[in-house]
């Protein structure tokens, strides 16, 4: 039976491209590497693509060039949670750089297994979590 290797992109659809792509690479520090009006791609590290779409700006089958193929139409909406993983000794960190944008942390867990999350919310009101080893058996 086949297998899978891990998650290769998650997405999540955004009202405003500007102001998602000025909190993605001036809040969470991700550098996007192709865009264009409809869509913003970033590393979101380890082999993780995250992926902003404008909302409704993918409801139509995309043909790409050169014969290269297409794809679908997909589109989101509501408040949906992407997790980032994150080291231990990075967490003090991240938590001073959310205050100094003014970035309310919202919750905070401390797994079981020894890791800690901490949510917060991008500006489309998406749930953004920075979780350390020990969360999940596989991390």
């Amino acid at each position: 039976m086949p297998g899978l290797n891990g998650v290769l992109e998650t997405a999540l659809y955004v009202e405003d491209m500007d102001r998602a792509r000025e909190f993605f690479e001036g809040v969470m520090n991700l550098e996007p590497f192709t865009a264009d009006h409809r869509f913003t791609a970033y590393d979101a590290g380890g082999s993780t693509i995250l992926l902003l779409f404008l909302q409704g700006a993918t409801l139509e089958t995309v043909v790409l060039p050169k014969e290269m193929g297409t794809i679908p139409p997909h589109d989101g909406e509501g408040r949906l949670h992407v997790a980032f993983a994150i080291a231990a000794a990075d967490l003090p960190d991240w938590e001073a750089r959310l205050e100094r944008h003014s970035i309310a942390i919202e919750g905070r867990t401390h797994w079981p297994r020894g890791g800690e999350s901490i949510y917060f919310r991008d500006p489309d009101g998406h749930l953004l979590e920075l979780a350390t080893p020990g969360v999940w058996p596989t991390r």
